[in-house]
């Protein structure tokens, strides 16, 4: 589905790529990796993006343990995204809190 504008390409990438982390069926990957989207998927180059993407196609077990430590990362998925991800720090929004 290529157009004539990158940019425009670039911007329905990373929208769906929004959506895809905020709707994954295991919650707390929602609440995580959708946050972590809303906060750096916009300032992501498109290599970053490839690496999120690729990330995304792991099982949620998985990404949830990589990301809380409770698992050591594979070597291909050691990179700069899982970086930002696992100093991501999440946190509710919730009324009584200011």
């Amino acid at each position: 589905m290529a157009t004539e504008n990158p940019s425009a390409d670039l911007a329905i990438r990373r929208k769906r790529l929004t959506f895809r982390s905020w709707h994954r069926g295991f919650k707390e990957n929602d609440l995580l990796l959708g946050s972590f989207a809303d906060t750096h998927i916009a300032q992501m180059d498109e290599g970053q993006l490839d690496r999120y993407e690729a990330l995304l196609e792991q099982p949620d077990a998985d990404i949830f343990a990589w990301m809380t430590g409770a698992e050591a990362v594979p070597a291909a998925f050691d990179h700069d995204v899982m970086k930002l991800l696992k100093d991501f720090k999440f946190f509710a929004q919730t009324p009584w809190r200011t």
